[in-house]
């Protein structure tokens, strides 16, 4: 509010400026300004108050009117190049000066309240991090919360996450909100080479994934998953018009149950999150982030192999797949009762994770 209390005070001081000293230009500048402090007392000062309440994933700016939304934009819009710059800055500072935990590969796991018996602990070397993603609930502090934070007590590997937004408005898929919350929150205390969003209810096996991006270490901008392009009718896309007429596809992105970036991708994500767009569908958003960057798109299908029998066959001969799931269930169908079965017949050899060079 110190920022936006400043802003006010120097529009009042130009406006004060005696007529006959204003030329043409100031007077243009005049009016662009009285237009624009009209909105400010009530209406952006609604949408910073919503956008700073974590609860919910929801799309507070759908509250206003277009016109209410435009002039507001005006005052948001320089805040959110200022806040990217800063948070530019801050990045760099902390790549330089090393504050953050070092580590490999940052891996995600996107999680639910309700999903406790899916989330599966294994042993690790220290530079892979695993972390369960998880918001908060409705009522702050309530009882899924207070789970959740026993839960972290005892395995102190829960990382949660502010979604912002709420309003009684529209409401976004939580899965966009939390992908974008990771990567910003994952980038600013790890220092990894890759950082890598996955469902709880995809198998993988840690060894694999470790001789996996060994391969692309040395590449930068690296996007790497099973990528895709479907018809853009296949799922709910309210903003079907943007990808052309109907029969298109969806550009090519990877696939939602699993993928990875490098951590210049998860630092421009970190950056240029306040203007970056969400779709209805989260691994359509990431690719829409990244279409138009130079990105080293990876197409590989080891981090998609079905479950039984095909990832069976691949663990027998020697080269387990890296990720395994049923594409009819975007997922381990039934996973709580099936995820110990598909490991006993996908899962690497016992130690192959430490035996993996990294």
């Amino acid at each position: 509010m110190k920022k936006m209390d400043d802003k006010i005070l120097k529009i009042r001081w130009f406006l004060s400026i005696p007529h006959e000293q204003a030329t043409g230009q100031i007077l243009l500048q005049r009016r662009l300004e009285q237009e624009r402090i009209q909105i400010i007392p009530e209406d952006c000062a609604t949408v910073r108050r919503l956008e700073e309440d974590d609860d919910w994933c929801l799309d507070p700016w759908a509250a206003l009117s277009d016109v209410e939304l435009g002039r507001c934009r005006c005052f948001r819009s320089v805040d959110s190049v200022e806040s990217a710059a800063s948070r530019s800055s801050a990045l760099a500072r902390n790549l330089t000066s090393g504050p953050r935990k070092k580590a490999f590969v940052v891996i995600g796991i996107n999680t639910a309240f309700s999903s406790r018996r899916r989330r599966i602990r294994s042993d690790k070397p220290g530079c892979i991090v695993i972390r369960f993603m998880i918001g908060r609930s409705v009522s702050r502090n309530g009882i899924l919360d207070q789970a959740i934070d026993t839960e972290e007590a005892s395995h102190h590997d829960i990382l949660r996450l502010l979604l912002h937004g709420p309003g009684p408005h529209r409401r976004l898929p939580r899965a966009h909100c939390e992908t974008k919350a990771f990567f910003s929150t994952a980038v600013q205390e790890w220092d990894a080479d890759f950082y890598m969003k996955v469902d709880d209810d995809v198998h993988v096996n840690l060894g694999a994934l470790a001789s996996t991006l060994a391969n692309y270490r040395s590449r930068s901008r690296t996007y790497l998953g099973c990528m895709k392009s479907v018809p853009k009718s296949k799922y709910y896309e309210p903003e079907f018009w943007k990808f052309g007429n109907r029969g298109n596809r969806y550009f090519r992105h990877a696939s939602g149950q699993i993928y990875v970036i490098s951590q210049d991708l998860a630092a421009y994500i970190f950056i240029n999150r306040d203007i970056l767009h969400k779709y209805a569908n989260e691994d359509v958003s990431l690719g829409s982030w990244l279409i138009g960057l130079d990105v080293d798109y990876t197409n590989d299908m080891s981090l998609c192999c079905r479950t039984l029998p095909d990832c069976e066959k691949k663990a027998q001969t020697g080269d387990p797949c890296v990720a395994s799931f049923d594409w009819n269930c975007s997922g381990i169908c039934r996973p709580v009762e099936r995820m110990a079965s598909v490991h006993a017949m996908c899962g690497e050899a016992d130690g192959a994770i430490w035996s993996t060079f990294i």
